[in-house]
């Protein structure tokens, strides 16, 4: 079985680690990002939700604005319960999927992380904040990650993977999305974006490329 390494930011890669050696999988821990607090303020104007695309912007924005919340995924969702916000919505297949569902015109606030995929034609009036960004850490040496499998949890972290020195027929890549996918680049064993941006559609996907 190859070994799946994983590289997104604590504390998400404890515990994406914690699901994944649940499947059975050997699992190695390589963050290449910290997340880091960004000072802000609230904006003018009157909002009706709270749009939260990341746990981290939850963990970083300090005390919350008192309104509902509209979250991309569970995970996500969870982290805001556990700060005292009230969950409006949750959803589960990316955030146009989410804001598809959700009245025409609503007025949201957007906390958010210094890189972020913005939504496609939105129908609401969304305002961005920038709570947090990504630092990087020191990439793993190339001749340890031979024979692994490389969880990709964004196209910055696909980005990293793209300038690392590595024999990519050797490394077998799954990716949270279509877009983190091609951030990798090409030339690798396998590299297959999960049909889901959530840990729920990707570790299934891991789970494969480690055993096949």
């Amino acid at each position: 079985m190859r070994p799946l390494v994983i590289l997104r930011p604590e504390p998400g890669a404890s515990a994406t680690a914690g699901r994944a050696a649940a499947l059975g999988l050997e699992v190695r821990l390589h963050p290449l990002f910290r997340t880091v607090a960004v000072p802000w303020t609230m904006p003018t104007g009157e909002f009706y939700g709270l749009l939260l695309t990341s746990a981290n912007a939850v963990r970083h924005a300090g005390a919350l604005p008192v309104l509902p919340v509209y979250a991309v995924g569970e995970a996500t969702a969870v982290v805001a319960r556990k700060a005292g916000a009230t969950v409006a919505a949750t959803g589960t297949g990316g955030v146009d999927a989410l804001l598809a569902s959700l009245p025409e015109g609503l007025r949201l606030l957007h906390l958010a992380g210094a890189e972020r995929i913005a939504p496609v034609d939105p129908a609401q009036v969304i305002s961005v904040v920038t709570v947090y960004r990504t630092e990087p850490l020191p990439p793993p040496i190339p001749d340890s990650l031979a024979g692994t499998v490389l969880l990709v949890h964004s196209p910055a972290a696909g980005r990293r993977v793209a300038d690392l020195s590595l024999e990519r027929a050797q490394v077998r890549i799954a990716a949270i999305s279509e877009a983190a996918a091609r951030a990798c680049g090409v030339g690798w064993a396998a590299c297959e974006a999960a049909p889901r941006p959530s840990d729920d559609a990707l570790l299934p996907l891991a789970a494969k490329l480690c055993k096949d």
